[in-house]
């Protein structure tokens, strides 16, 4: 099947080299499959915990990508939370997509948790709660490698492309790499449709802390302070 904007630039930004990968929350597996026909890892892990759409997308990979040796995909049914890194000690890249950030918060800080001694790359496209996701982030001392914005179907995404060290190595201190509360490359626009797209994006963000400040003013302050510092 052919990929949508937002898996196509998840596609993009996953460079080769990495000897595993990790889809997790995959679905239908429609990313990791496009990472096995461009031989993006030696290894593709397809990790979600319902167990039907699992076999179906066992089944798939079995008649479209028959196992080698060693396997170039292993099929994974269970939580995501509690996959075990420690038994591949090259950087893995974990990816999670399409699922809230509240639960790709518990989901980050658990794997990072479970695999403390570990460097690990994440990629990360949360449905919504961006900027709970970035501070939680922040909070696990993780280093900013990339990140985009689009708008696919009226719903606008971030992709973050982030790195976490492991407690035994050097603290990063170069300033690029610091994660950014709200986002420092998405408001760097070169195209009249990014800025565009910025600005409805920086908009709607505004609209919604607004909304919650309603009710939770307390909840919503630091959201709106740091999303009214944003310049194009």
């Amino acid at each position: 099947m052919k990929l949508g904007q937002r898996l196509t630039q998840l596609n993009d930004m996953i460079p080769t080299g990495y000897t595993h990968i990790w889809d997790c929350c995959c679905d239908h597996g429609l990313l990791g499959a496009a990472l096995l026909s461009r031989q993006a890892a030696p290894t593709i892990h397809f990790v979600d915990i319902v167990p039907n759409l699992m076999q179906q997308l066992e089944r798939k990979l079995e008649r479209f990508y028959p196992l080698q040796n060693p396997p170039q995909w292993q099929v994974h049914c269970m939580d995501v939370a509690q996959i075990s890194l420690s038994d591949y000690p090259e950087t893995p890249l974990v990816i999670i997509a399409g699922v809230g950030g509240d639960l790709m918060i518990e989901l980050v800080n658990s794997i990072c948790h479970n695999n403390s001694e570990l460097k690990i790359d994440f990629m990360l496209c949360p449905v919504h709660h961006q900027h709970e996701l970035r501070q939680k982030l922040i909070e696990l001392d993780c280093r900013l490698i990339d990140e985009t914005l689009l708008e696919e179907n009226r719903r606008f995404y971030e992709i973050l492309y982030v790195s976490r060290h492991s407690k035994a190595s050097s603290r990063d201190n170069d300033p690029s790499t610091l994660i950014s509360p709200v986002g420092n490359k998405l408001w760097q626009v070169n195209t009249q449709q990014q800025l565009d797209i910025a600005q409805r994006y920086l908009d709607k963000m505004l609209r919604h802390y607004q909304k919650i400040s309603m009710s939770n003013p307390q909840k919503a302050a630091q959201a709106l302070q740091d999303y009214r510092m944003v310049r194009f």
